[in-house]
C-alpha cells in the first residue's frame, strides 16, 4: 500500500499491486488494473519510488545495495 493524494490535496492509499502503469501529462494519472484512473498530485517519478519501496516491502523486489539512477535523481 503506498500513500498518495489527490490533485484537491486528500491523502488516501492505494494497493501499488493494482497499478497497470502511470502517466504524467502534466498531472499524474494512475490506471489501475480494472481501467480506473486516479490523478495525483505527486511526480511520476515519486509514485514509481513508492511503488518500488512497497515492493521491496514484500520482498518482491532486491535491495539494492548501490543507488539506481531511475529511482535517485541525485546520480
Amino acid at each position: 500500500m503506498i500513500k498518495l493524494t489527490r490533485l484537491g490535496g486528500e491523502p488516501f492509499v492505494l494497493n501499488a499491486d493494482l497499478i497497470r502503469y502511470v502517466e504524467q501529462r502534466p498531472d499524474t494519472f494512475i490506471t489501475l488494473d480494472s481501467g480506473e484512473r486516479i490523478v495525483v498530485s505527486e511526480s511520476m517519478d515519486e509514485v514509481l519510488r513508492r511503488a518500488v519501496v512497497y515492493q521491496q516491502a514484500k520482498h518482491l523486489l532486491p535491495r539494492f545495495e548501490r543507488p539506481v539512477p531511475f529511482l535517485d535523481p541525485g546520480v
